[in-house]
Formats: C-alpha cells, sequence, structure tokens
C-alpha cells in the first residue's frame, strides 16, 4: 500500500515555499512558525464542520461574527455595520457586485464605474451578472481620477468602486472624492480592500500617511477585506462588510422551490468548510490587536528596505511610492523586466512579472509579508546579482515578422489546433520524452511574446494554456469496468 503523505510531500517539494518570506506573490507569511501552527490545527479540527447551518454549527457562527467584529474596528465600521466571511477576495466582490445590481431591478442594462487599476474580479464579476464595466483611466499616479469617475456616472450607474490600494501599482485611490460623487447620485460605493484592509490600519498608528478609505469616509457602503493576507491566515477566507444589514439582505439566497430543504446561503457557497474559518479565527485570536500591529511594523521595515533597495540599483526605478506594502518597479532599456524575474526566480526570490497595459510597460510586482523583513539583505544580494546577469543577457527581442502574426490573428477565430500550435511556438508548452507536457523553466521569452500579444490574445492564449493543463491523469491500475 501507498504512503499517501509521503506522495503529498514529494509533491509539494515542487511548488513555491509558503514560508522563508521569499514568495513575493500569492502568499503571506508571518515569519512565525507558533501562528502556523495553530493555523494548521484550527483547520484540521474543523475540516469536516460545515457552515452551511449555523444552527447545526453553532461554534463557526460564533467565530464568524467575531471575526467580522474585529474586522470592524479596523475599518471604523459604523454600530450599524455586519458582516459575511467568504471564500476570498473574488468571492467578497462577486457579492458587492450582485448585491449592487439586485439592488436596481428598475435597471435594464446595470453599469458599474471602474478605475482602470481595478481588481480583474469585478471583470468577473461583470462577465458573471452581466453589469457593464465601464472603465476610468487613472491618473499619472496610477490612482483613480476622482473628477473622471463622477463624470461617468449616469442612471444606469448601480456601483462605483474605489481600491485601497490598488493590486498593480499599491496605491490607495481618492475614496472620500469617489464615494462623495456616489453617494450624491444614491448609488453604492465599494472599497476594494482586499489586500490592503487588515494593514492599512496599522499602518495609520504606525504614523504612515493613509488616504482616508474606510467607512469614516462617508458614501462608503461596503468594503471587502482578505484576512488570508495580511491577517495571515489560511486560506481561503475574506471578509465583506457592509454599513447596515438592509444593504447585505440581497446578498443572501434562499430557495423553497425543490422537495428538500429550504436552502439558505449567505455567500455564493452552500456547503462551506469550517477549517478556514476555524483556522482564521484561532490565528486572529492569537495575534491579536498589538500582534497585528507588530507583524505590520516588520512588513512596513521590509517595504522601505526593499525600496531603498531598488532605489540603489541605476537600471530600476520604482513605478509609484507605495501606499501599503507592495511594491511595483520597472526597468530601464539596458535590461530586460522579464528576464530579471527569471533572474530573481532562480535565486530562490518568486517575484510576479506584469505586462504592459495601456501606454504603460511592463513591471515587477512584489508583497512583502512580515516574514520578509529578516531576509532582506539576501533579496538586495540577489536583486544586484539578478540586475547584472540580465543585463548581459539583454533584452528579449520579439522577431518583428512574430509580432506582426500575432497581431494579425483573431483569437475567437482559432481552432483548438491553432492554439496548440501557438502554444508550443509561444514556449508556453512543449512535450517532454515520455509525452506529457512540459512547462519552461524560463519565462522571459514566453511573457516578452505575451506582451506583444493584445489583451484579448492573451487571455484566449492562457484560458488554452489551463485547458491543457488541466487534463485527467487516470489511474493506470484500479477499477475495471
Amino acid at each position: 500500500m501507498s504512503d499517501p503523505l509521503a506522495r503529498l510531500r514529494a509533491m509539494q517539494g515542487a511548488d513555491l515555499p509558503v514560508h522563508g518570506g521569499r514568495t513575493l506573490a500569492y502568499v503571506y507569511d508571518a515569519g512565525d512558525p507558533e501562528i502556523d501552527r495553530i493555523a494548521r490545527e484550527a483547520v484540521a479540527a474543523y475540516a469536516g464542520s460545515n457552515a452551511l447551518d449555523p444552527t447545526a454549527f453553532p461554534s463557526l457562527l460564533q467565530m464568524e461574527n467575531e471575526l467580522v467584529g474585529f474586522a470592524c474596528g479596523l475599518l471604523d465600521a459604523p454600530d450599524t455595520a455586519v458582516g459575511t466571511v467568504t471564500s476570498g477576495g473574488t468571492e467578497s466582490i462577486l457579492l458587492a457586485v450582485q448585491g449592487a445590481r439586485d439592488s436596481r431591478p428598475d435597471v435594464l442594462r446595470p453599469r458599474m464605474v471602474l478605475p482602470s487599476t481595478a481588481h480583474a474580479a469585478f471583470h468577473k464579476a461583470a462577465h458573471y451578472f452581466g453589469v457593464e464595466a465601464v472603465l476610468v483611466p487613472v491618473g499619472p499616479d496610477f490612482r483613480a481620477d476622482a473628477a473622471a469617475m463622477a463624470a461617468a456616472i449616469d442612471d444606469d450607474t448601480v456601483l462605483v468602486v474605489a481600491s485601497a490600494p490598488s493590486y498593480a501599482h499599491g496605491v490607495v485611490d481618492p475614496v472620500t472624492e469617489i464615494a462623495a460623487a456616489a453617494a450624491t447620485r444614491g448609488i453604492r460605493c465599494h472599497v476594494d480592500a482586499c489586500i490592503g484592509g487588515w494593514v492599512l490600519p496599522y499602518a495609520a498608528r504606525l504614523g504612515r500617511a493613509v488616504p482616508a478609505w474606510t467607512f469614516a469616509v462617508e458614501g462608503v457602503t461596503s468594503i471587502s477585506v482578505d484576512t488570508h493576507k495580511y491577517a495571515y491566515a489560511p486560506k481561503g477566507t475574506s471578509l465583506l462588510v457592509h454599513r447596515n444589514a438592509a444593504l447585505r439582505r440581497l446578498q443572501f439566497f434562499a430557495s423553497a422551490a425543490w422537495p428538500g430543504y429550504t436552502m439558505l446561503n449567505t455567500t455564493t457557497q452552500s456547503t462551506r468548510s469550517g477549517g478556514p474559518i476555524a483556522g482564521t479565527w484561532a490565528v486572529v485570536e492569537h495575534v491579536g490587536d498589538e500582534g497585528y500591529v507588530q507583524l505590520a511594523d516588520l512588513a512596513f521595515a521590509a517595504v522601505d528596505a526593499i525600496v531603498a533597495c531598488v532605489e540603489r540599483e541605476p537600471a530600476l526605478r520604482l513605478v509609484v511610492a507605495p501606499d501599503s506594502t507592495l511594491v511595483t518597479l520597472a526597468t530601464d532599456d539596458s535590461l530586460d523586466p522579464f528576464t530579471l524575474t527569471d533572474e530573481l526566480v532562480s535565486r530562490g526570490w518568486y517575484v510576479q512579472p506584469q505586462l504592459s497595459f495601456a501606454d504603460d510597460g511592463p513591471s515587477i510586482h512584489l508583497s512583502v509579508s512580515a516574514g520578509t523583513l529578516a531576509h532582506v539583505e539576501e533579496f538586495a544580494s540577489a536583486l544586484t546579482e539578478s540586475v547584472a546577469a540580465a543585463r548581459s543577457v539583454g533584452p528579449v527581442a520579439v522577431d518583428d515578422g512574430v509580432v506582426a502574426f500575432i497581431a494579425a490573428l483573431d483569437p475567437a477565430a482559432l481552432s483548438d489546433d491553432d492554439f496548440d500550435g501557438l502554444l508550443a511556438a509561444s514556449g508556453l508548452v512543449g512535450a517532454s520524452a515520455d509525452g506529457d507536457l512540459e512547462l519552461p523553466t524560463r519565462m522571459a521569452e514566453v511573457n516578452a511574446m505575451l506582451d506583444v500579444a493584445s489583451p484579448a490574445m492573451r487571455e484566449a492564449l492562457l484560458i488554452a494554456f489551463l485547458d491543457r493543463l488541466q487534463r485527467p491523469d487516470r489511474p493506470t491500475t484500479g477499477v475495471s469496468s
């Protein structure tokens, strides 16, 4: 009999590390093994529990209410505020958009006004719920243009959105002005604080300058904040907090239109594992308010140290000074950002490349955690070495003929065979000796090719890529028919 746990450990060896402060996207590391231990034990204790029915598992209801209560203190929420634990930031955003849409049944073609830097989850919500996303270009400081957003509001607008901060650039939008414009028209205003909501309040307490963004701003009707980011809780939990219960009510779903139990849901899910809720509650209970002050202090010290590292490298620049824990950097013409990314990854630092968008060129994103601070000197050395290596390699060039060929393609007209050829040509997938898909170890050439493609072609190629990755791996022995 095989040992599944041994196989799990072997498979996990191919994954990015979730501890050690070197993975600067996807995961958030407090740098404290005790936090991780408590989270694991709480998740395991409640893995079989089901938050579908709060009367069957009242302890989960208690934990959820206490988590929302803690968040209300961070968000300057009024006594009327209510909230819900969701599975992550995307679900929180989906529910905020769904609730806004359903609050205006008189609007046949609902619209929401977004800065162009708003998270892609709003585009997913637009796709799912039939709400048109009206994108407003941001200013040269990458913050939302409040006046332009106000001008974009019309009679069909059901929601106006601001970020605190935006993921791509780490800056907080002018929420005061945006929320005021929405309130004047009687429209909901959602603040996406998924990545900043648990750390920006502590930044302010530490004396750092933070633009206003919480419920203290008149006109803000809901805020999303992820606990599996800077609350350092296990994946996946987020909170969606509304200013009052009436604003939240349309998020709930009930159905008695079948012969089984009356379905009653607070989120898009029915069954909800108690594990993530318990893990999150246990971490927040363990760390506490003062503990989060200390973790935020560590994270911002790491941010300041990394900013200093970037400023010491003549070939690098900050795209914009960060308001929070997200650092975005760009390169000059002497080196290629995608090659620099590969070089950092090869030295044990996972950073996230961001492709060109509108008039802005490619950049590199870093989500900095408390656990990163202990390793910033190693990062500084790796950055210097990586810049030198990337410069020696030189920028990745995409042949002009290839650029013209990609530009001429219509992704909507391509067949599966066409996509297979494009995926192979781009380097996204190859064939191993045994015929399986084989991913490239260096991504600079792939990213350079994606960078010259239109957004629609990027989306189509990556969807085809994901489709090829997710195919059944059938057992070679077992049940036979």
